[in-house]
């Protein structure tokens, strides 16, 4: 294996000149396709069109938007014009929004008309009023003065912004001389995207990824997956996230491979996306493996295209993977990693054990250091020792923009950058994530892992999914809560989990406050906002008036 220097726009046009009639990208919903060379054409065009409206090296231009079809173009269209994609959370409201648009600086903002309560038009006229007096191109916003241009993306006409078709016909329409200079100066180590971590505390921070970070990762993640250009993922997890835009897209794009895509995340339309397309991998979180394997017209569609996979984004539970390897035929990994990693740090391999893939993170990335650090002294610990993962390499991320003292923070004087996640490394060279350091419960002075308890209530008749949090409490400091989403017609009830647990686990480990939801709230990349459920267990104890002790 190897580090490529190459930048996207590069890797978009070895694959055009390579394989030029393979797939590119597929909407099997609604049978659009690019080749490697359509699209490229394409790329080449909408990335003319933004030159033509203002945008060049270092503009940081906003994706807005699902996984439409053109988010993927306007990504590339900024990597070969140099300019920065800012990747926003589809669920982000009017004050999330304003803050990335200021915080990021940003130049262009490409969006959608939204999602379901959420209407970005709306929104985006709320901030940038100016938008429906000002000539498109001549926008002077007063509260966001970098702010230019508004993309819509798709046919429809909106007052002061440009849309996608117009963008590509102003593109078409410009001599290649401009373009051609500003692609060659861009450099695989210039900043290409710019993520705001998911803000599950606080408001979040951008991270700046270069060409050489994200190209990178995606690559040895698709070499530990084997991946060719004859493989197709089906990619339901979205592009916003490092999940989708680097361990999918970037996979495929240095890899050659189809990327069959699901705009919105929807179990039916990936079920039926893998199997018209003989999909051989596909992607998710927990949740999403769920919500696939328990979907009513699960056993109608045929999944035994499927070799590989990558669950992530929350701590897999056993009993999931074994049941998307008996049922859906692969043989998954997980890939452990954050943002500001670019971001795998480790990842299973296909030739580990079921067991490995199934209780550890696996090893490192090839030249990546991984360490577990003891948060005290800051000296590495022995295999075996709890600490802080932490990493250094090719995939550490630039820094957060505009805050280097945040980035000194998570940047050490050594390089590592620490994760906040505790893990240990096995003799075998495998690590094995042990618990977040604020997620960690600790009761009357005991140390509890909500892991552990989440990995034994899926064992209990009637629990489809149980999420462990702390709940703060007068006597104990903290103590256990859980909640829990049932399976259709399970009728268990709180005082049927403290049975199931009594003599078990350890009674300091047994959920004190037990509530059943039906989905749990997540981050726009389908995580679970723990620190959301610690807030719902206080007003769901008032409204059943249960006392907290």
């Amino acid at each position: 294996m190897q580090l490529f220097d190459k930048t996207l726009g590069d890797w978009l046009e070895y694959w055009a000149k390579e394989t030029p009639e393979n797939e590119c990208i597929v909407y099997s919903d609604r049978n659009l396709r690019f080749t490697w060379s359509e699209f490229n054409i394409r790329v080449d065009n909408m990335a003319k069109g933004l030159l033509s409206i203002g945008v060049t090296k270092g503009s940081h231009v906003g994706i807005f938007a699902q996984n439409v079809p053109d988010w993927l173009t306007f990504l590339y269209a900024c990597a070969k014009t140099g300019a920065v994609a800012v990747t926003v959370n589809t669920n982000y409201k009017e004050h999330e929004l304003s803050f990335v648009i200021e915080n990021s600086d940003m130049h262009t903002l490409c969006i959608t008309d939204g999602v379901s309560g959420n209407d970005y038009l709306k929104t985006v006229y709320s901030l940038l009023p100016e938008l429906k007096t000002t000539q498109r191109g001549r926008l002077q916003s007063e509260r966001f003065p970098e702010m230019r241009n508004v993309v819509y993306i798709g046919q429809e006409k909106h007052r002061g912004m440009y849309n996608t078709a117009e963008i590509l016909l102003l593109g078409s329409n410009q001599n290649d001389e401009e373009f051609l200079a500003v692609k060659q100066s861009v450099n695989c180590h210039d900043v290409v995207n710019m993520q705001y971590t998911s803000g599950t505390t606080g408001f979040p921070k951008g991270v700046m990824l270069s060409h050489h970070n994200i190209a990178n990762n995606g690559y040895l993640t698709g070499e530990h997956m084997k991946f060719t250009h004859s493989d197709k993922l089906c990619v339901c997890v979205p592009m916003f996230h490092c999940f989708g835009v680097v361990l999918a897209a970037m996979n495929c794009l240095t890899h050659g491979s189809t990327q069959v895509m699901v705009e919105k995340f929807d179990p039916l339309i990936t079920l039926a996306s893998i199997h018209k397309e003989r999909c051989t991998a596909v992607y998710g979180v927990p949740t999403m493996f769920i919500a696939e394997l328990h979907h009513p017209m699960f056993d109608m569609f045929d999944m035994s295209s499927l070799q590989t996979g990558i669950m992530a984004g929350a701590l897999c539970p056993i009993e999931l993977m074994r049941q998307v390897s008996e049922k859906m035929f692969m043989t998954i990994t997980s890939v452990y990693g954050l943002t500001e990693a670019s971001p795998g740090m480790t990842q299973t391999r296909l030739e580990d054990s079921f067991e490995t893939r199934c209780t550890t993170v696996g090893s490192e990335y090839e030249f990546t250091e991984v360490a577990v650090i003891n948060s005290e002294t800051g000296e590495m610990c022995p295999d075996g020792v709890q600490g802080e993962m932490c990493c250094r390499g090719y995939n550490v991320m630039k820094g957060y923009y505009k805050n280097p003292e945040a980035t000194a923070t998570v940047i050490d004087k050594n390089g590592f950058l620490h994760s906040g996640d505790l893990g240990v490394k096995d003799p075998d060279g495998n690590y094995r994530i042990t618990g977040r350091i604020k997620d960690m419960i600790i009761r009357g002075g005991e140390n509890i892992s909500p892991r552990e308890i989440e990995e034994f209530l899926y064992k209990m008749p009637g629990i489809k999914d149980a999420q462990v949090v702390a709940i703060a409490s007068p006597k104990y400091g903290e103590d256990v809560g859980v909640f829990i989403i049932p399976h259709e017609n399970s009728d268990i009830k709180p005082e049927d989990v403290r049975d199931f647990c009594k003599d078990k686990i350890a009674r300091y480990k047994i959920p004190r406050y037990v509530f059943f939801v039906p989905e749990y709230p997540l981050t726009g990349s389908g995580k679970i906002q723990k620190f959301k459920l610690r807030e719902m267990a206080i007003e769901l104890c008032k409204k059943q008036k249960v006392k907290i002790i």
